[in-house]
């Protein structure tokens, strides 16, 4: 007989994975200047609309394909589908994050070297030599590969001792903790002088750059930010309790990641503004101008700038982290349910072929450099055909078969959870038609602006 399936024990356990996987890396290097770059607090505005109109249906669409099947991406097409067809959509939601996890590990892995660049004060050395030190990093060969190793082993270990005892228990120690740091580097930032400048890049509401193309690039963040057309919805929802509220839990996920974007934006902009250097987006403004910021405060206050450094990269790895378990907890359930392999083996198979994949494309930076995939190198290729189009599919799919395949009564049933949640029953007809008509039409809009 077959082990009885693990549940989130709480609400609070709930929101807290949900909140895990939706808070990484994008939204301490990509949203601030996203938001910087589009109009402040303009872009703000069209972001959180998008999160709650269109993402929150979506996220709320995959939450009942997972509740309703009580199993993993693949198990849910076999039990909710009625043709063999939409299998396809179920192995897709398995494959994307195995991919994702395995470009997302590289840049883990830059992570972790370089707390520990922090813990011996590199970052309090001369301004210059401080800002090539991540070229010299990525460029080469052993220090990466094992970097990117010891951080897709981390993301691993903990998804072993399963949804309670190791999901459940790491992000409700790790998502106050990551809050907590945030804020205070934010406090630190703001005292800066010159932070203010900083302060006025990132949320100056200026309407006049609120172009067609930001637009569509607020939409696009909106679904990152919930961790929408990868499985990670699909998988996490599959332990939850009937009883529980999917719309609060949905609600205080998208909530979470909003305030967590919008503090890394005021942590990260006013100090970067207060070393008089302009913001830039990815792993330029992470790994490269934030530290010539720590290296400039270390002129006067070396320690400071070091414990400063120490809190900012840990920050990376434990948000990097509360990722990365959500996207190899899919794989390593598909294993389990599928497969019928233990948790323990299962969670070292997906970590192999993470490993191999990852290999190559963190080489990419290094001995590897010449490959171009249509003119892109190996990273940029996963990421973009990965990001722009596999989850944009993916996301896509989702709502297609729960707005026009699944019945609608038992998609009611899930929203308003078997019953005792009656006071979802006003938001239905909305949430059906958003998730029938809008959400459809924004996914088919990200992607045409893929070939803008």
């Amino acid at each position: 007989m077959a082990a009885e399936r693990e549940n989130f024990g709480s609400r609070l356990a709930v929101i807290a994975a949900f909140a895990g996987s939706a808070i990484g890396l994008g939204n301490i290097w990509r949203f601030p200047y996203m938001a910087g770059e589009g109009g402040g607090a303009a872009f703000v505005v069209v972001f959180t609309l998008s999160l709650l109109v269109i993402a929150l249906p979506m996220f709320l669409a995959e939450s009942i394909i997972g509740r309703r099947s009580g199993s993993n991406c693949l198990g849910a097409m076999k039990k909710l589908a009625p043709t063999k067809g939409w299998k396809i959509f179920g192995l897709m939601s398995v494959f994307i994050p195995m991919f994702i996890l395995s470009y997302y590990s590289v840049v883990g892995g830059w992570s972790v070297d370089f707390l520990a660049k922090a813990f011996i004060g590199q970052f309090s050395g001369d301004p210059d030599t401080v800002k090539g030190l991540f070229g010299g990093f990525v460029g080469g060969i052993w220090t990466p590969v094992i970097a990117f190793t010891v951080f897709l082993a981390l993301s691993f270990v903990i998804p072993i001792f399963g949804v309670t005892a190791g999901i459940e228990r790491f992000n409700k120690i790790s998502i106050p903790v990551l809050f907590f740091v945030i804020v205070a580097i934010m406090i630190y930032s703001l005292t800066l002088p010159g932070a203010m400048e900083g302060v006025k890049y990132f949320v100056r509401p200026d309407f006049s750059q609120l172009t067609f193309r930001t637009v569509a690039r607020a939409v696009g963040q909106s679904f990152y930010a919930l961790s929408l057309g990868c499985g990670i919805i699909i998988t996490y929802s599959s332990y939850i309790s009937k009883k529980e509220n999917l719309l609060v839990s949905g609600v205080g996920t998208a909530a979470s990641g909003i305030l967590f974007s919008v503090l890394a934006g005021l942590a990260i902009i006013p100090a970067v503004f207060a070393a008089g250097i302009s913001p830039g987006a990815g792993p330029g403004l992470v790994f490269e101008t934030v530290p010539f910021v720590f290296a400039k405060m270390g002129a006067g206050m070396p320690w400071v700038s070091t414990a400063v450094a120490i809190l900012f990269f840990l920050t990376i790895v434990v948000a990097a982290l509360t990722s990365s378990i959500s996207m190899a907890e899919v794989g390593i359930s598909f294993l389990v349910e599928e497969k019928h392999i233990k948790r323990g083996k299962a969670a070292l198979i997906w970590f192999l072929i993470c490993w191999m994949v990852g290999g190559v494309i963190v080489l990419s930076f290094g001995p590897l450099s010449s490959i171009k995939v249509f003119g892109l190198q190996l990273f940029e290729f996963v990421d973009m055909s990965v990001s722009n189009f596999l989850m944009v599919i993916c996301g896509i799919l989702g709502v297609i078969f729960v707005g026009w395949i699944m019945k609608r009564d038992d998609v009611k049933s899930e929203f308003l959870s078997d019953g005792s949640c009656p006071g979802n029953r006003p938001w239905f007809r909305v949430f059906y038609f958003l998730v029938r008509y809008i959400a459809p039409i924004a996914i088919v809009f990200i992607f045409i602006c893929n070939f803008l």
